[in-house]
């Protein structure tokens, strides 16, 4: 569940929680309009967005992953091919899938 961050509005001397607070709530409800603890009202927070960090290739591979980058319609790179792999998969030639049973474990 996300947690949001809310900010008081005005200030309450009932409330005994910091200006800001973090609340948990489902993405699918209303943001809060007063403060869960004193009833005064409350604003949502506006936060930055998250940075995606970048994995190599050769990260994604060590781990077990399979990279494919669109190259034409239906055909893709794989760019973290094991040997014996092909370096282009074509999705009307399965003999060019990766393969899995290689980097599936139990």
């Amino acid at each position: 569940m996300p947690l949001y961050t809310y900010r008081h509005l005005e200030e309450s001397p009932d409330c005994g929680h910091a200006p800001n607070f973090g609340w948990e709530q489902p993405l699918r409800d209303w943001p809060l309009a007063k403060c869960p603890w004193c009833g005064g009202r409350v604003e949502k927070v506006l936060e930055p967005a998250l940075i995606k960090v970048k994995k190599f290739d050769c990260e994604l591979k060590d781990q077990g992953f399979t990279k494919l980058v669109r190259v034409d319609d239906g055909v893709f790179e794989n760019r973290t091919r094991r040997p014996g792999e092909e370096k282009y998969v074509d999705r009307r030639r399965p003999e060019t899938f990766p393969l899995l049973e290689k980097t599936i474990e139990d």
